[in-house]
């Protein structure tokens, strides 16, 4: 097992701007991740096997809705807490963390949002003790970065709702307990439905030969004549703005977390490059690699400095959702770039699993992709600069 050597960097300090329980909450988190993570995450990406044993530790560490309500389970955190516990668990992996992200900003977050009172007793608590696992079906194999296209829908048949269609790049699905579906009702409205495991008709394949978050657990959600309970419709909003609220909270998410793969694609080629010895000399000493490091540093620096500020504008409810769009899409094309230099430095070496880098690389190119493709954030951020929407 690789021993996790891991020293998080901090060249502007910004430890000094976190509060105490800031500081307790990541260190705590970084503690797990490499105790309970780190020694045991490159057989599972090897194996392409989900760590379900995990799920537990997750919970147990308050990773699963921080920031709900202790009265439903969460742990009443802020949104920097929840933001640096999204960092050091990517740290570890990005599929652990896309488990942590689903399940807190994609399932329990518009339970808690939108749903009932009775919605929030039932699935909340559940979920936050790892008891229950969720997935969020929004993506349809014809209809990804336009969702407003989907075709799952359902009909009122008086006692219940008769739920049909499919969702497909479903991260948790194959063992999920919940789904918080989204589907079209007669009138082409868009509502979110609580579908249940058991429920006749409701089945959950699994997606293989991923070369890419091998150590999560990603599927699809299918719906024949699925029979849903009516009070297990979210009835505090509708429409595309619902689940788009789910997902800036989840961007928010990967914004941190995508720092956590950077920093720990940099710590590692910092490391191998001065043991590294080429031409009588450290690796670290010559100026190809001192290059490549100085700019791991300043994208990394620059990431933690934009996403602090963001923490602070959604803890003060003011955060939208095309600065989250731009952190999403800075940071984790930031922490892709950093993975391939830090390949190179590596070398052969950095192909193998006995460094993480090469993990970190392939799970970021899923990264790169779900919750919004690096592109249409961009174009989000031009239709908030210019006013005009460049994809309708």
């Amino acid at each position: 097992m690789r021993q996790d050597l891991f020293v998080s960097p901090d060249y502007y300090q910004l430890d000094d701007l976190l509060s105490d329980e800031h500081k307790m909450v990541r260190d705590a988190t970084r503690e797990w991740v490499k105790r309970d993570v780190s020694p045991i995450i490159e057989d599972y990406a090897q194996r392409a096997a989900f760590p379900e044993q995990l799920v537990k530790g997750l919970a147990e560490i308050g990773a699963f809705g921080p920031y709900i309500p202790e009265e439903y389970g969460g742990a009443g955190l802020d949104q920097m807490s929840y933001g640096l516990m999204m960092q050091e668990i990517e740290r570890g992996d990005s599929g652990v963390r896309s488990t942590c992200s689903v399940q807190s900003s994609l399932v329990m977050y518009p339970i808690y949002a939108y749903g009932s009172e009775e919605q929030r007793m039932r699935f909340l608590p559940k979920l936050a003790s790892g008891e229950y696992l969720g997935s969020f079906g929004l993506t349809e194999p014809d209809h990804g970065s336009n969702p407003s296209g989907m075709t799952t829908h359902f009909e009122d048949k008086g006692d219940h709702y008769l739920l049909n269609g499919a969702k497909m790049w479903i991260s948790n699905s194959p063992f999920c307990h919940v789904a918080v579906v989204w589907a079209k009702d007669e009138k082409g409205r868009i509502h979110g439905l609580i579908v249940e495991r058991g429920m006749e008709g409701f089945t959950t394949p699994e997606t293989h030969n991923k070369w890419s978050l091998r150590a999560s657990s990603t599927g699809e959600l299918v719906f024949n004549n699925v029979k849903v309970p009516k009070h297990n419709l979210l009835p505090g909003k509708s429409g595309l703005g619902a689940p788009l609220g789910c997902l800036d909270s989840a961007r928010y998410g990967i914004a941190w977390g995508a720092i956590g793969a950077a920093m720990d694609c940099y710590d590692t080629a910092l490391r191998y490059s001065k043991e590294r010895v080429q031409f009588g000399k450290p690796i670290a000493g010559f100026q190809l690699q001192q290059k490549k490091l100085a700019e791991m540093i300043t994208e990394i620096t620059k990431a933690q400095l934009l996403t602090y500020r963001l923490g602070q504008l959604k803890n003060d409810g003011k955060a939208t959702s095309p600065q989250i769009s731009m952190a999403k899409r800075n940071n984790v094309d930031m922490a892709l770039t950093i993975a391939r230099d830090a390949r190179q430095m590596l070398g052969g070496m950095g192909i193998t699993g006995e460094y993480p880098i090469m993990r970190h690389m392939m799970n970021l190119e899923s990264v790169v992709t779900y919750e919004g493709t690096h592109d249409i954030h961009l174009l989000i951020t031009g239709m908030d600069v210019t006013g005009i929407a460049a994809f309708k």
